[in-house]
Order: structure tokens, then C-alpha cells, then sequence
């Protein structure tokens, strides 16, 4: 795997336009200045950044941009949507963990439901089996 600084520079070149990226997707989110946020990014590793990066885009192309989005999203896919609590706790989590805890329970709801249709399958196999004896 390359280093985090070989995939800043293929992907953006400088580690400047990285950060102005992040600036430009962030800033809805905070109630922070942008000189200020870019300031701060400047200072952040360049693994961070990346991570930070991911997170934003794919919040940014699945959720519309929008945070609530994503906790309604990842609250839903617990099967937790209608928990007050639950969602307000939510909120407080960062992007990136609340994309994983939608990715973790879609992947659950997947297995679940594949689990039950090999079940079935093999039950009507076995059905027919059983009389024939």
C-alpha cells in the first residue's frame, strides 16, 4: 500500500488543494470560518485528511450532503428510526463512524435475509425428500 503522502500527491498534487477539497466540503457542516478551518486542516497528517476526505465524499454523493441524512439512514438500517434517543445520540458521532455503522447493518440485514432464503431453499428440498419415504 503507498504512503499517504504518494496518494495526496497522485490524487491532488499538493497537499494544499487536499485541504481547500475538504474546506469546500466541510463547510456547510461547521460553524467555523474557512480560513480558520483551513488553517487547522493544514496542520492535520495527511492520513487524517484522507480519511476526512473519504468520509465527506461519500456523504456528499449518497447523502446530498446532508448529515441528518445519514444519521436517518444509519438509523434506519438498525431498524432504530423512531428511538428519539437513539438519533440524538447518533448525531453526536462523526461522519465516518455513522457511515460505517449503516454499512455494518445493511451488511447484517444481507447476511440475514440470504441466511433465510438458503434455509427455505433447503427446507423445500428436504420436504419432498421426506414423503417419498
Amino acid at each position: 500500500m503507498p504512503a499517504p503522502l504518494a496518494i495526496v500527491k497522485a490524487k491532488f498534487e499538493k497537499k494544499d488543494k487536499l485541504v481547500d477539497e475538504l474546506v469546500g466540503l466541510l463547510s456547510k457542516e461547521t460553524d467555523e470560518p474557512k480560513e480558520d478551518l483551513r488553517k487547522r486542516l493544514l496542520g492535520v497528517s495527511n492520513t487524517k485528511l484522507l480519511k476526512l476526505h473519504t468520509a465527506a465524499s461519500t456523504v456528499k454523493s449518497k447523502f446530498d450532503g446532508s448529515r441528518l441524512k445519514l444519521v436517518e439512514a444509519a438509523a434506519t438500517a438498525q431498524g432504530k428510526a423512531k428511538d428519539k434517543d437513539y438519533v440524538g445520540k447518533l448525531e453526536s458521532f462523526s461522519s465516518a463512524r455513522l457511515i460505517d455503522i449503516q454499512k455494518a447493518a445493511n451488511r447484517r440485514a444481507k447476511n440475514a435475509a440470504g441466511k433465510a432464503a438458503s434455509k427455505a431453499s433447503a427446507g423445500k428440498a428436504k420436504a419432498p425428500a421426506a414423503k417419498a419415504k
